[in-house]
């Protein structure tokens, strides 16, 4: 079975950022930001990631036009301005991205990033992992403190987050 980690990059400094992929020895790395900048972290702005990366022998692939978390399309966005993953996940453009992601996967040890840290809150939990996990790939989040989950975990957990008083 395939199995693609995810990782947000946070405000992380590269070195750390450098220390998480290489915990799970990354060959490839997916970029899914809709937007490949970052304000607060510069060293994650497109070019100069994928410099840092091809340092480290990294490759770099941007899919974040087929599988960002914000689409450019105002018609995969509710009435109140959030995201219609739904919607979004049957999209002929994103399924694409899914199955272009899988096949780059098979080959080599993938991540794919977002900004985000946290999984939970991120569409590559939300959005991207059921669509990969609908493939029969695993899907595993590296969280900033180096901590491995596994969405199945995940999700268990938040089963029994249910039926917490």
């Amino acid at each position: 079975m395939t199995t693609i980690f995810t990782v947000g990059h946070s405000r992380h400094m590269a070195e750390h950022f450098e220390t998480l992929l290489g915990s799970v020895a990354v060959e490839l790395l997916v970029d899914v930001r809709s937007q490949p900048v970052s304000k607060w972290a510069p060293h994650f702005g497109r070019v100069e990631l994928a410099q840092t990366l091809a340092a480290l022998s990294v490759d770099y692939v941007f899919l974040g036009d087929r599988l960002g978390g914000r689409p450019g399309d105002r018609a995969f966005y509710r009435e109140d301005g959030t995201v219609d993953y739904a919607l979004r996940a049957a999209a002929p453009d994103f399924v694409a991205g899914i199955e272009r992601l899988a096949a780059l996967s098979r080959d080599r040890r993938t991540a794919i990033l977002c900004a985000e840290e946290d999984p939970a809150r991120c569409h590559r939990r939300l959005l991207v992992a059921p669509a990969l996990m609908r493939l029969g790939v695993a899907v595993v989040h590296v969280r900033g403190d180096g901590r491995l989950e596994p969405e199945t975990q995940m999700a268990t957990l938040q089963q029994l987050d249910l039926f917490r008083a």
